[in-house]
């Protein structure tokens, strides 16, 4: 092997299996790779067919290295060969080598799967426990056994449980230092972090080193908290402090039409704003988060009915009527002042911008119907006097406006954190699921109800801010957890 491709001062880890048991997607998902041209994940056999070395590097400074390899295609017949070379004994690391080393012509699949193998590299062993478990599987853990190496199987289930999965168990626990699940589709950060300390529990010679990535990790995963929440408070302040504006003249003003004409062109500029702002957002936490097959396409010309009137979206977004109330006396004076429980054309029927990722929709004022909301915007339409006279659009004026928002944020947050690097299907970001807002603490809640006021009278409390950023870190890291 080329210096580059191996470095003893490095602990190495091999991921092999079956071709096809997920190993090119048990990487992508543990070092957050979704880009094929660096690590290509197909449901193609065979896709895999050399060995590639994956660097795990922080500060400039490479700590671990993994290696993808293709999968086994000869096990039996591997396993025979190596112990004909034992010569009827035990077969052990020097058999292992020496396949190595002659047999690449009739075992290359094998033969370079094992190569790291025989340098000094752990194995982490994939398999799908939802498969029997046949006379090949267990070719493949002998010759894994027998190379002498600390091995750690993990089980990546590719269907539903079954009963094959204690036979599986058993029969690894006899050859494997550790035996651990590992869903490939479906890990998080923090069953990530937890394959890295299962490292630490069969490669003690380079703990230092191991745990010094465990730990840097961490630190990058609070840091990207850090960041995303300071995206959401940027798009929370921008979208809450927008309006738009159109000036009009005498003429727009004797004729009704032209004057409604241009009220509905100034509330789909207003749709469109908030479109734009949410996007940003959503990329933002994608670049933070390593996504880079997903897109935040927010059509502000496709939207559905989210009415507030409704008990489902009352149950699912933003505060109940009571958390309304308190939040808005806590926030600056009476109650029935600021929150209007009326029906009928009173401003109770609005909304907010739920964006979707790949082709979803954007949910805004109930109804769908754009000249509908004329007359449900903070504010109204407002004349304001001057060189001219000016038609001022936004923000909706239902309390909860700002709560449902920020609710379907959060639902898109949980998403992004729920969306393995190992996936290639087509992006799909949830947008249903209760929102998270209604389970604040009564004193989170007046915190970011007195900032809300402030951006929705169009001058951001900025004293606030660093205690609305610290909260908002909380929200998230308990949509982390959720």
């Amino acid at each position: 092997m080329s210096e580059e491709w191996w470095n003893a001062d490095v602990p190495a880890f091999v991921v092999v299996g079956r071709v096809n048991a997920g190993k090119t997607a048990t990487l992508a998902t543990l070092l957050e790779v979704d880009d094929d041209a660096i690590l290509r994940v197909s449901p193609t056999p065979g896709e895999t067919t050399a060995v590639q070395p994956l660097p795990v590097i922080y500060d400039d400074e490479e700590w671990i290295r993994f290696f993808d390899s293709p999968g086994f295609q000869q096990p039996v017949e591997a396993m025979r060969e190596i112990e004909r070379m034992a010569g009827g004994g035990t077969p052990g690391p020097g058999e292992v080598r020496r396949f190595v080393e002659e047999c690449g012509d009739n075992f290359p699949d094998e033969v370079r799967l094992l190569g790291p193998v025989v340098e000094g590299a752990g194995i982490l062993y994939v398999v799908d426990p939802c498969k029997p478990l046949r006379d090949s599987f267990i070719a493949e853990i002998e010759i894994l056994r027998w190379s002498g190496r600390p091995r750690l199987a993990l089980l990546n289930p590719q269907g539903e449980p079954n009963e094959h999965e204690e036979a599986w168990r058993e029969r690894l626990g006899t050859s494997f230092n550790l035996v651990r699940t590992f869903d490939a589709h479906r890990a998080k950060y923090d069953e990530r972090r937890k394959l890295l300390l299962s490292l630490l529990q069969i490669e003690e010679r380079h703990a230092g080193r191991i745990e010094h990535v465990i730990e840097a990790m961490e630190r990058e995963w609070d840091q990207r908290r850090e960041d995303a929440a300071e995206a959401l408070v940027d798009f929370l302040e921008k979208t809450l402090t927008l309006r738009t504006r159109e000036g009009l003249d005498e003429r727009d003003k004797g004729v009704p039409a032209r004057r409604e004409r241009k009220e509905e062109a100034l509330i789909v500029e207003y749709y469109g704003k908030l479109a734009k702002l949410e996007a940003a957002c959503l990329d933002r936490w994608l670049g933070i988060y390593r996504h880079h097959l997903i897109e935040a396409d927010v059509d502000p010309a496709a939207h559905r009915g989210l009415d507030l009137a409704t008990e489902e979206t009352w149950r699912r977004w933003g505060l109940n009527r009571w958390q309304l109330v308190a939040a808005g006396a806590t926030a600056g004076g009476a109650a029935g002042g600021v929150i209007d429980f009326g029906v009928g054309g009173h401003s109770f029927m609005l909304g907010t911008v739920i964006g979707a990722i790949g082709g979803g929709t954007a949910a805004f004022l109930k109804g769908g119907k754009l000249p509908e909301l004329k007359i449900k915007l903070g504010g109204g339409l407002k004349w304001n006097a001057g060189d001219g006279e000016t038609l001022v659009v936004g923000p909706p004026k239902n309390p909860n406006f700002p709560w449902v928002l920020l609710d379907s944020m959060l639902v898109r947050y949980r998403s992004i954190l729920a969306r393995a690097h190992g996936r290639r299907d087509p992006a799909s970001l949830d947008e249903g699921g209760d929102g998270f807002a209604r389970g604040f603490s009564s004193e989170r809640r007046s915190r970011l109800q007195k900032w809300f006021t402030s951006c929705l009278k169009g001058s951001p409390d900025r004293a606030r801010e660093p205690e609305v950023f610290a909260e908002l870190v909380d929200c998230l890291e308990e949509v982390e957890e959720a």
